[in-house]
């Protein structure tokens, strides 16, 4: 370049992201402490050609930015816009706050397009999987629209855009913006097992479609707590912060910030309405990130939630909470950590609530909130256990004295009595009682317990049985009124399936079964798409001592099966049947099978199914062109009148056309 001759680069953060491509075909990872390089070949004149190196800072703000090149030569000057790029967290890159040192937890965390959701209950779970598609088709866009409509890039564009370089922000805004309760964000949450009007949650096997339909048309119904886990972890890998979807078993819902579940019966034990709940599982996600904002201690993995449970500074979202914070008790350091400890380990407290508006406190369980808190692990569809990295462990008076220490700040941040009575109106808490109640009742001298089967399939009976022993010397009768419903996985009841009332004589430590089946016609027009039918016994014995027992059973779907036709070669299409067999002893009616998959499918591709007679077989073909090669993931899902979110699943190693 001669001397008379300059260049000069422009580098302008875009207005529209939407419209801009992928940077990942141009941006090249650098691990020298920048967010990212760029190379570009200049060519001035035609004898000159440079070579430019731009590095951009691990602070930049992440979005998408337009470049231009500015030629000076001879005192005039060309403007010659080379594009639009965009910039992202960078966990290569040593100075950036997302850095992740491990090579096999960055392919997990970052690269990995499939993940496995765990979901049932604590002694009956299984894993689900999830196609996440953070580098698919319009996702990065979609991705960065979510970050623009956010209520606060609403409010204050310009202050947005500044924290922009912060993963503590830009994760906290995704976590708002994936669901849709205050600013018409991704998900609309629905509970109440009607989904007329939207896809039951238990149909979705992925991100990619919710996330486009958001993009094009608003708010997608329906989601549920995997559903808001799976999209929010899509979109944080998408960007470039680590992450990961986190299932919590036996995972409760503490609405009054006292860390306790209190849950009211009357004085005939019927269940009273009660705020607080206790979840069969419930899923969010944690992000990769360093905390300046609290101190290096609490750097590492943060937990984000995007489910609406409860708002957080006027907004429904959570995080991001240190999870050392959480096991830890620092519960009044940002963000929600009161929130995530009460979810892993609050004490459960029973109260009978008599009818001058006294309480009896009954029971108190220190122990079974928040177990087997599992994620998929680092290169496997497996499961990996994180209970104690919450939490330390159950029965230890190292775990008492957290507990203590989280409670005393959470007295002394809200300045209120720590327990509420639900007689004081509907608003569940608004008038608040002391927290010294009168003596707890004396325990019952006998146990109850129940046990079910775990691999019953829907259509089959339902086998409880109800174990109930005699601790004493003497002998007891004991009254046993059980009661069978169907509920949401929240164990919010549905509907009603049976009351049975049984009475047996214990002699001395003596022990003995109560049988309880269901049959399939009992329940068949109760069930929801949880699969989940709950029992609950209140024993009584003839001193006048009392028990409640309950247990839930899953009930699994029937299988589905996968068969190929031909080679998984790239670009070649490929022939998959789906096949449902009919286990019923009634038809199945208005079915449908749909297939997706993260480089297989583009577009999910879906079928009906004619009416399937009992013990028919149904077979539903597809044929699809792989378009991207490595080993992918096949998912299908059958639903119908009688049977809601069947899956299969197939891995498939797609070979380049040229290799093979």
């Amino acid at each position: 370049m001669t001397d008379e001759e300059s260049l000069s680069f422009t580098v302008e953060l875009g207005k529209s992201p939407s419209e801009a491509r992928n940077t990942r075909a141009v941006m090249k990872v650098s691990s020298t402490g920048n967010k990212n390089s760029w190379n570009a070949t200049s060519s001035p004149s035609t004898d000159i050609s440079e070579t430019i190196t731009i590095n951009i800072p691990a602070t930049a703000i992440v979005g998408c930015y337009r470049l231009s090149l500015q030629v000076t030569s001879s005192g005039t000057s060309t403007t010659n816009s080379l594009g639009e790029f965009y910039v992202l967290f960078n966990p290569w890159a040593t100075e950036d706050e997302v850095y992740m040192e491990n090579k096999e937890e960055k392919e997990e965390y970052v690269i990995e397009e499939n993940g496995l959701i765990f979901v049932g209950s604590e002694d009956n779970y299984s894993g689900r999987r999830w196609a996440y598609g953070q580098f698919e088709e319009e996702i990065l866009e979609t991705t960065f629209a979510l970050l623009d409509k956010s209520l606060d890039a609403k409010r204050d564009p310009i202050a947005d855009l500044s924290k922009r370089n912060s993963a503590i922000y830009v994760s906290r805004e995704l976590s708002a913006m994936v669901n849709s309760n205050n600013d018409k964000g991704v998900i609309l949450g629905n509970w109440s097992n009607n989904y007329a009007g939207g896809v039951s949650p238990a149909e979705w096997n992925g991100s990619v479609r919710i996330l486009r339909q958001w993009h094009s048309r608003g708010p997608v119904a329906f989601g549920q707590c995997w559903v808001y886990a799976g999209v929010l972890c899509t979109v944080l890998r998408c960007i470039g912060i680590p992450a990961r979807v986190i299932s919590n078993f036996e995972s409760a819902h503490d609405t009054d910030r006292n860390l306790l579940v209190d849950h009211y019966f009357d004085t005939d034990r019927n269940s009273l309405d009660s705020a607080d709940s206790i979840w069969n599982f419930h899923v969010w996600n944690e992000g990769w990130m360093k905390r300046k904002d609290l101190g290096s201690s609490y750097d590492g993995w943060q937990i984000l939630d995007a489910t609406p449970q409860e708002p957080s500074k006027g907004i429904f979202r959570l995080g991001p909470s240190s999870r050392k914070a959480v096991k830890e008790g620092d519960v009044n350091l940002d963000f929600d950590n009161h929130f995530v400890y009460a979810e892993v380990n609050a004490d459960i407290v029973d109260w009978i609530l008599k009818e001058d508006g006294s309480r009896v406190k009954i029971y108190t369980d220190s122990r079974s909130v928040g177990q087997r808190i599992s994620t998929k692990a680092v290169g496997a569809f497996s499961r990996v256990d994180l209970t104690n990295e919450y939490k330390y462990a159950e029965d230890t008076r190292k775990e008492r004295e957290i507990f203590e220490k989280a409670r005393k700040i959470m007295l002394k941040m809200d300045s209120i009595p720590m327990t509420r009575n639900p007689a004081a109106g509907p608003a569940m808490g608004t008038g608040p009682v002391s927290e010294h109640a009168e003596a707890p009742l004396p325990k019952p001298d006998f146990t109850g317990s129940f046990t079910v089967s775990k691999e019953t399939q829907v259509g089959e009976e339902i086998h409880f049985i109800l174990t109930l022993k005699n601790t004493a010397g003497d002998s007891k009768h004991i009254k046993a009124n059980m009661t069978a419903m169907a509920i949401l996985y929240t164990r919010a009841p549905v509907k009603d399936i049976l009351k049975d009332e049984q009475s047996v004589s214990l002699g001395p430590n003596e022990e003995k079964n109560i049988p309880l089946t269901i049959a399939y016609s009992q329940y068949r027009n109760a069930i929801t798409v949880d699969n989940m039918i709950q029992v609950v016994a209140i024993c009584v014995d003839d001193n006048g001592g009392q028990l409640m027992t309950s247990s839930v059973a899953i009930l699994k779907n029937p299988p589905l099966l996968l068969k190929f036709s031909g080679d998984p070669i790239l670009n070649t299409p490929l022939t998959v049947e789906v096949v449902f067999v009919n286990p019923l002893e009634e038809d199945v009616e208005n079915g449908h099978v749909l297939i997706e998959g993260c480089g297989l499918v583009k577009n999910i591709l879906s079928r009906p199914v004619p009416l399937v007679k009992p013990a028919e077989t149904s077979i539903t073909k597809f044929d699809f062109t792989p378009y991207k090669a490595g080993l992918k993931c096949l998912i299908a899902n059958f639903s119908s009148d009688k049977f809601s979110g069947v899956k299969a699943f197939q891995m498939i190693t797609v070979v380049d056309a040229v290799v093979a």
